[in-house]
């Protein structure tokens, strides 16, 4: 069933109907913004009790796929553990959510089984060290000039900065914005400083044998320089710019991960992996276009489900070449996986979606989504959307959810409440 409402919809509601009659559908989904408020603090999130009921019944039609982690004690099933108020439950009604964390590398299923597919030992350990270190360094340099700050004041800011994720340690800055919000200047300077400790780990990790092994995420970013690595943000005035800053393992990045969703998929529909039954995303081809050939190459078109790609994190920003023409520079972490989602639906002729979550209402400064400037000029959207996306983005969103994580979440739960009507 074709969906025929116009580009930029900021009403869901056609779309429900369409996505409710759909038989072969995958929602492939980001978490933080979308289905929960962006925080300064992870440890402060919460998950709807009722959207991991909804996402339980979507079984087999479901898969999220995020840069955070499932596990660790900022990972996503102690928020599910917690909303659902039992472990245990949560480990027999399978209300884990399913899919790929740390850009890829790490696979859950609904029980809460983990796989970190394609990690060496050597790998995890590196990466398990890497929070204590940055904490310490960290400790080191805000004693210093320019920042001078006191040690309870390092301690409260490092507590929700520094990151322990199993396999993906990250540096996020949020703490720091909110800190300095009225010395810009200095949050500049530990964006800045911050970069350059990352580096240094890509620096200790070579020295161990291990300098293939990683890559710096920046989220959100300006998308990648000509040697394929991201941009860094800046922060301008009291734009908070690049906010997060993770050690990622080389391959783990969302438009694998929707190849290794898309193989798992269909060897649990037709129990045969197109890719291999231990395909992961570290085997995955580096570019978007060699994805999307892979997937023409290997994937039967007759089983290809219909995709939706959500999520929240997408930049757009004028800048000018050596050359002084003008270009756009174009990042996001979601900007992969939805540009991917995009275009296997034009090369499978599938109406795939792509659903965009306005993050920006959270504690976390982002671009918004002017709504009413939105609907009063539909022929001319783009300082709507100014910082998002921009006229000659390759990249289309069909359905914006102006009203950000509140409305797509009524939007699931209706969506799982369709379905099973049937």
């Amino acid at each position: 069933m074709i969906v025929t409402e116009t580009a930029y919809s900021l009403d869901p509601t056609s779309l429900l109907d369409s996505l409710a009659g759909t038989d072969k559908l995958l929602i492939i989904q980001d978490l933080d913004g979308v289905c929960m408020d962006l925080v300064r603090d992870p440890l402060t999130r919460t998950l709807d009790a009722a959207y991991l009921q909804a996402a339980r019944e979507l079984d087999g039609h479901f898969q999220v796929l995020t840069n955070g982690e499932h596990i660790g004690s900022r990972g996503v099933n102690a928020l599910v553990e917690r909303a659902i108020g039992s472990t245990r439950r949560c480990q027999e009604q399978g209300l884990y959510l399913p899919g790929l964390a740390a850009g890829g590398v790490q696979l859950q299923d609904r029980h809460g089984r983990i796989a970190h597919t394609g990690v060496s030992a050597e790998e995890l350990a590196f990466l398990g060290a890497a929070p204590a270190w940055l904490n310490e360094s960290l400790k080191t340099l805000l004693r210093q000039a320019p920042y001078h700050l006191a040690d309870h004041d390092i301690e409260r800011l490092l507590a929700s900065s520094v990151l322990d994720n199993p396999v993906s340690p990250t540096l996020n800055l949020n703490a720091f914005h909110h800190h300095w919000r009225d010395q810009p200047a200095l949050y500049a300077r530990i964006q800045v400083d911050g970069a350059g400790l990352l580096e240094q780990l890509l620096d200790r990790a070579a020295a161990q044998g291990l300098a293939q092994s990683f890559f710096v995420h920046y989220a959100p970013n300006l998308g990648r320089d000509a040697e394929g690595q991201e941009r860094l943000r800046p922060a301008q005035g009291t734009a908070a710019g690049t906010t997060d800053l993770q050690l990622m393992l080389r391959g783990a990045v969302k438009e694998a991960g929707v190849l290794v969703i898309l193989n798992r998929h269909y060897g649990q529909r037709t129990g045969t992996f197109p890719l291999g039954e231990d395909f992961n995303v570290r085997q995955a081809p580096a570019s978007l276009d060699a994805l999307l050939q892979l997937a023409v190459q290997r994937f039967d078109p007759h089983d290809m489900p219909r995709l939706v790609g959500v999520g929240d994190t997408l930049t757009s920003s004028p800048a000018t070449t050596d050359a002084g023409s003008g270009t756009w520079l174009r990042g996001g972490s979601d900007r992969g996986f939805l540009t991917l989602v995009q275009e296997l639906g034009k090369a499978f002729a599938q109406d795939n979606r792509v659903l965009y979550v306005d993050s920006s209402q959270g504690e976390v400064q982002r671009p918004g989504v002017n709504a009413a400037y939105l609907r009063d000029h539909p022929r001319d959207p783009w300082p709507a959307l100014d910082g998002i996306t921009d006229a000659r983005d390759p990249l289309r969103l069909n359905t914006i959810f102006a009203g950000g994580p509140r409305q797509y979440l009524a939007f699931f739960r209706d969506l799982a409440k369709a379905r099973q009507r049937g």
